[in-house]
């Protein structure tokens, strides 16, 4: 797959945005800086989201408490809740979660047959429904289904009915995941029992923090060698900072792999038939009756330092038992305490059904899980949605899709139930809609339905909205909280090779309404379309998505850094802006200090006795903030800068508003001049895995491009490398490294900080911008 040229730009610090009661936390962890610049960006973009994420979780109103919900909640509500799991299947690339999918859907009775992601039919997994996503043998888009697993309990059998959601693993297509955990009561972990705990790993688990989703971990490819699944749960305590215990035992490992040992009620279990679908019971075998033994007691002591019911009993030097440690690890694991951890291999069908008992168990049905909106007819206070059938419908539009029949969007009911042939309205625009068609989809296919209740998700048609809309039947104004949606990183100038006939338009629009972090705009300089995305995948995925699905083949551009221009001192300025043309003239005149800050720009005035009248102020203020669109350095935007207007003067006939906003802009531009004007370069976190041979090699390409190397994970066969480098130094890597890794490594690049740029390459981005200038004067 030949790399893209791209031209970057748009990457900026994160903007956080909470999620029903699920509190925000920062996006990105920050890796000690390489200077003291970079650390006081990174301390103050710290310090800064903390302070949001206090004002979010701290609403005024006082909301009601789960329990009290829960005691309201109708007895036929309560009897189909409790039965009920909305799901996502999450991880690392190639952990094994569509596979793992694939075997859910199989011994559930939702699929005849089992096909591989990259299976010799040439099928393609399920829940791999686009042509691209069988090619290259990954998932691109997040998809939905919906099943029922029958449960033994007592000897009685429940019919649980699972929404599941199974997501990308690449980064490129990380805002599928952010939706799907958006609007999801709990998730499935899937962490690879050679590689443990990767880089996207840790992306995913700080995606189910910010939306507080419980887990239970899954450790997949048990059959493979080198598979170490107390490495693995070591890797989840010690990186995801989550207390983590077997509640299995591998019985056999590697290509000897027969099955698993349930340590809580102390039996083995056993996968006989042609695709693992009998279970059969039998005793412990002797060999591994003290391993047993061992992980039983790690667990009864993990549970007890997160549950005070376990506590208690351990302290009296007592045993609980298997009902009790079930209830126990069900209570950490809805708190987010604590993650059961299980183990077997999907790829060759050991162990999943014990993962369905498992979500049945340990995981949150919908009327577990608080959700609030906001009342948009009382100044947005904060109110319950609980999950009763009886109350005005309330539900948000997580995702859109183009269907053959128009646009798709997926809807999940919070409140009340939804119905065939009822009105909805949307909060946002006031539009009201009548819905002919409602139903739950299969992947690709959808099956008609007359009502959904709440807790459910599904899907409808003719809804004209965007991702994160929220929905009523009009009775109730109430909004709900979106998703959060990181700053793309990367963008591309791009253009139809021949004339556009409006299919180019076309699939612009429904790209950017279906996806968020993909962004389109017009550069007026260039006169060029730029598209903006995740990285080099997300962009080459929409460019052959074009040629597809509109036969549009496109030209893009060359590669170009998005930088930041900041300051290093503080100077005052003094700035007088006057023109007289007969007639009135202009006159403006605006003292103060501009001075370096935080992460964002910053204005203020301390103007006293009314000598700059209050809309001359926010002229001042709109000239500052579009001269920090361009900086007067090399062109890009401006990074934390405060500027401090504290004295000024007006002409009673001469001044006006455009005056004052253009003494802002150049009593800006004149001053940032003067403060030691720097130029920012953007820091990623790169993380790069490959097999032993090549971690000579690989070192030495990161040391050739000025990383630094932060950490290295050395495992049975392969190693990842952790480092932070530069992304003008990661154009074209992915070429690089396959060439030294023989085809086998691959590396992730995410967004860490701004930090200076080597001198030199300042002095030739100024140079390169003085030269642009001179011949547009020319």
């Amino acid at each position: 797959m030949s790399p893209l040229r791209t031209l970057v730009g748009g990457v900026a610090h994160a903007v956080f945005a909470p999620a029903c009661v699920r509190a925000s936390r920062p996006l990105f962890a920050h890796v000690p800086a390489r200077n003291n610049f970079s650390k006081q960006f990174a301390r103050l973009q710290s310090s800064a989201a903390a302070e949001a994420e206090s004002e979010e979780t701290e609403p005024d109103v006082e909301l009601q408490s789960q329990e009290d919900i829960l005691a309201k909640l109708a007895p036929e509500d309560a009897q189909r809740l409790s039965l009920m799991r909305n799901i996502g299947i999450s991880a690392h690339i190639d952990s094994g979660k569509t596979t793992f999918t694939e075997r859910v859907l199989y011994y559930t009775g939702r699929i005849k047959a089992i096909h591989e992601v990259r299976g010799k039919d040439n099928v393609g997994a399920k829940m791999d429904s686009m042509d691209l996503e069988r090619e290259k043998g990954i998932t691109i888009q997040s998809a939905a289904t919906y099943c029922d697993w029958d449960k033994v309990e007592n000897g009685d059998t429940k019919k649980y009915h699972f929404n599941l959601i199974d997501t990308p693993g690449h980064i490129d297509f990380t805002i599928e995941v952010e939706r799907a955990l958006r609007v999801l009561d709990g998730a499935v972990l899937v962490v690879c029992a050679v590689s443990g705990v990767q880089s996207q790993t840790i992306t995913v688990d700080r995606q189910m923090r910010r939306y507080n989703v419980p887990r239970i971990t899954f450790i997949n490819k048990m059959d493979r060698m080198g598979a170490n699944p107390w490495r693995a749960i070591e890797q989840v305590n010690q990186k995801l900072k989550i207390a983590a215990a077997a509640v299995q035992v591998p019985i056999g490992r590697e290509e000897n792999l027969e099955g698993v040992v349930d340590i809580i009620n102390r039996k083995a279990l056993y996968h006989e038939g042609d695709r693992g679908e009998i279970i059969v019971e039998k005793s412990i075998p002797d060999e591994l009756q003290d391993i047993v033994e061992e992980k039983r007691s790690v667990l009864i002591e993990t549970l007890a330092d997160v549950d005070d019911e376990i506590a208690e009993i351990y302290l009296n030097e007592e045993v609980p038992t298997p009902e009790q440690i079930v209830a126990a690890i069900r209570r950490a694991t809805i708190s987010r305490k604590f993650t059961p951890v299980l183990m077997g291999s999907a790829l060759a069908n050991k162990s999943v059904q014990p993962v369905l008992d498992a979500v049945c168990d340990y995981l949150p049905n919908p009327s577990e899980v608080s959700n609030v909106a906001l009342d948009l007819s009382t100044s947005e206070a904060p109110v319950n949605l609980p999950p009763y059938s009886n109350l005005p419908f309330v539900g948000l539009a997580f995702k859109l899709e183009e269907g053959k029949f128009g646009q798709l969007t997926y809807v999940r009911v919070y409140q009340g139930m939804i119905k065939k042939g009822m009105n909805i309205v949307n909060t946002r625009t006031g539009k009201r809609t009548k819905l002919a068609r409602l139903v739950r989809m299969h992947s690709n296919e959808m099956e008609d339905v007359t009502e959904v209740h709440s807790g459910e998700i599904c899907a409808t048609f003719g809804v004209d909205c965007s991702s994160g809309d929220t929905f009523t039947d009009g009775e109730l104004s109430y909004a709900m909280t979106s998703m959060f949606v990181p700053e793309p990183v990367i963008s591309l100038s791009i253009s139809p090779k021949s004339r556009d006939n409006g299919n180019f338009s076309k699939a612009i629009n429904r790209f950017q309404k279906e996806d968020p972090t993909f962004r389109v705009h017009f550069d007026s300089e260039s006169k060029e379309t730029v598209i903006s995305g995740m990285g080099e995948l997300h962009l080459e995925i929409y460019v052959e998505r074009m040629r597809r699905e509109y036969n549009v083949d496109c030209v893009t551009g060359m590669p170009q850094v998005a930088y930041r221009e900041a300051i290093l001192d503080e100077v005052t300025f003094d700035y007088t802006h006057k023109r007289q043309s007969g007639g009135a003239g202009q006159y403006a005149k605006v003292m103060g200090i501009l001075s370096p800050a935080d992460a964002v720009n910053g204005f203020e005035s301390e103007i006293v006795g009314g000598k700059i009248p209050e809309k001359y102020l926010a002229a001042v203020q709109k000239g500052f903030e579009e001269a920090c669109e361009k900086g007067p350095l090399i062109g890009h935007k401006v990074l934390g800068a405060r500027m401090l207007v504290n004295d000024g003067a007006i002409h009673v006939v001469d001044s006006s508003e455009l005056s004052f906003r253009t003494a802002g802009y150049w009593g800006f531009r004149e001053a940032f001049m003067r403060a030691r004007p720097i130029v920012l370069e953007p820091i990623m976190d790169v993380a790069i895995t490959a097999p032993l041979e090549f971690q000579g090699g690989i070192i030495g390409l990161m040391n050739k491009r000025n990383a630094t190397i932060t950490d290295t994970d050395v495992g049975a066969d392969e190693f990842t490398l952790h480092a932070e480098c530069s992304l003008n130094q990661m154009f074209g890597f992915a070429t690089i490294l396959r060439a030294n890794t023989q085809g086998k490594g691959e590396f992730t690049l995410e967004f860490n900080h701004y930090a200076q740029a080597p001198p030199q390459l300042q002095k030739d981005l100024v140079a390169e911008f003085q030269k642009k200038l001179k011949e547009k004067q020319n």
